[in-house]
């Protein structure tokens, strides 16, 4: 488990890699209230709901980045045991396998304990991708990795629309802040601001 301080509170934060893509699934918890988030549940749904128990957290929402199999395979089985209700981009919904509860909009705010988590639409590795903008991190799912960014040759994406979506709302956001991809290992803005070769050569005021 990973803890960082935001303002009075301190965020929690569990990732668990799951199933043959290993995906990334995140499980945000608000220390103080107990309430808690699970992003992406690809698989693996009951080594999920077990490191939940033991984080004593009662799940809020479960929240997707992008409708891609690897990122939503437990999604239905995991609604059923947390009775949490499933968010995702409209866009999307058609690969949940269940009906979602909420549909996410750019500029929209989950609240989750004492967080409010924004919403920010990145089409380009999917038509509704979008990536979650938390206390002290953002969830990018398959738009941004460390050194890397999405494939764009799945139906709907465009390399062209996740570059500028990463440009022009994700680098915005601060060099120091944390970046929580949906595989491989955790990076910052800065970081890849700087060094990813998607984007070195740009520079952001």
């Amino acid at each position: 488990m990973i803890y960082w301080k935001t303002g009075k509170d301190i965020a929690m934060l569990r990732k668990l890699v799951v199933g043959p893509y290993q995906t990334n699934c995140y499980i945000l918890g608000c220390k103080e209230t107990g309430q808690g988030l699970v992003i992406d549940p690809g698989d693996e749904v009951l080594r999920i709901v077990k490191e939940i128990t033991r984080s004593g957290l009662s799940i809020r929402y479960i929240a997707i980045t992008h409708g891609h199999i690897d990122h939503v395979g437990g999604v239905s089985e995991l609604k059923r045991i947390t009775r949490a209700p499933v968010l995702i981009h409209r866009l999307d919904a058609g690969a949940l396998g269940t009906r979602p509860d909420v549909f996410l909009e750019e500029g929209q705010t989950i609240e989750v304990g004492n967080y409010s988590i924004s919403v920010i639409h990145t089409p380009g590795h999917s038509p509704g991708g979008v990536c979650l903008y938390a206390p002290g991190a953002v969830f990018t799912g398959d738009t941004l990795f460390a050194g890397s960014v999405g494939r764009t040759d799945f139906p709907g994406g465009s390399h062209e629309l996740l570059v500028q979506g990463v440009k022009q709302k994700i680098f915005p956001l601060g060099d120091s802040l944390r970046v929580y991809p949906g595989h491989g290992p955790e990076s910052t803005i800065g970081r890849e601001r700087m060094t990813n070769p998607f984007f070195r050569l740009a520079r952001y005021a």
